[in-house]
């Protein structure tokens, strides 16, 4: 694999960042490539502005027509064309960060928002037919990409538990962006209760990390639904004929029924 690993922790003594080591140490020797995007060490800026696209204020800021504008003209910031060199290299993406108030820190959001710009990462077009390339398709499609997600509480999570079901309250990134994008995602590594940690279990957790991300070329990646696959009608809507009494986010996952099942059972 030739591996993308972004990571955002302030701290490089932390347990994250002792994990992002291990990780990248145990792909580097299986063989895979990785570079990384060590945002606070790269005092990445996660503001969008209007400098990002050599705007010249003249007019309205439109963002996504001028980000696209940009990308098109080379005019966007060079720190934004040095993200997307890396990820024209990578054929994986690995985001990595602690849970804070059930998303990225601040500075990945702003990494989202600035590198994936329109034109680049969404509102590409099929040139044949016109249609937007999104939820399964799009200007990332063939990569892969996980998230490693380092997470406080060690109990309480799960569909049943006050947390909720980490994998759902991180839908906005594996669906709403990795999906989106075009990108096939494999189901998070969630590493639980990372406040209080042995040194017996920091070496289950390195373990456990190091299979999980070794077996990122062959893993699965989650079932979700693509759009141009049938399942949804002319208003985007899931068709009645799938889970009618259903709602939520886990209607669009194939293997749904199955998740509900094994929630029921616990």
């Amino acid at each position: 694999m030739r591996v993308l690993w972004v990571f955002a922790h302030p701290e490089p003594r932390s347990l994250t960042a002792q994990l992002r080591t291990a990780g990248i140490a145990a792909l580097r020797e299986a063989g895979h490539e990785v570079v990384e995007s060590d945002l606070y060490a790269m005092h990445w800026n996660p503001v969008v502005t209007a400098a990002d696209f050599a705007h010249d204020g003249a007019e309205r800021l439109d963002v996504a027509r001028e980000s696209e504008s940009a990308l098109r003209a080379g005019r966007l910031a060079p720190d934004i064309r040095a993200e997307h060199e890396k990820l024209a290299w990578a054929d994986t993406v690995v985001l990595h960060f602690p849970l804070w108030w059930y998303g990225v820190p601040a500075i990945m959001k702003g990494w989202l928002d600035r590198v994936m710009v329109q034109g680049y990462a969404y509102g590409v077009r099929d040139p044949a037919t016109g249609r937007t390339r999104r939820y399964g398709d799009g200007g990332l499609a063939g990569k892969r990409a996980t998230a490693v997600v380092s997470v406080g509480a060690h109990t309480g999570l799960g569909p049943r538990g006050i947390h909720g079901d980490l994998t759902e309250a991180l839908f906005p990134l594996l669906h709403g962006t990795f999906f989106y994008t075009g990108m096939d995602v494999v189901e998070p590594v969630i590493i639980p209760g990372t406040n209080r940690v042995s040194a017996d279990r920091f070496a289950t957790i390195t373990a456990d990390l190091r299979t999980r991300l070794l077996a990122l070329p062959t893993a699965a990646p989650i079932p979700y639904r693509h759009q141009d696959s049938g399942d949804y009608d002319a208003e985007w809507n899931l068709r009645q004929a799938h889970h009618p009494d259903r709602s939520g986010l886990g209607i669009h996952r194939k293997d749904a029924e199955s998740r509900w099942a094994a929630a029921r059972a616990r």
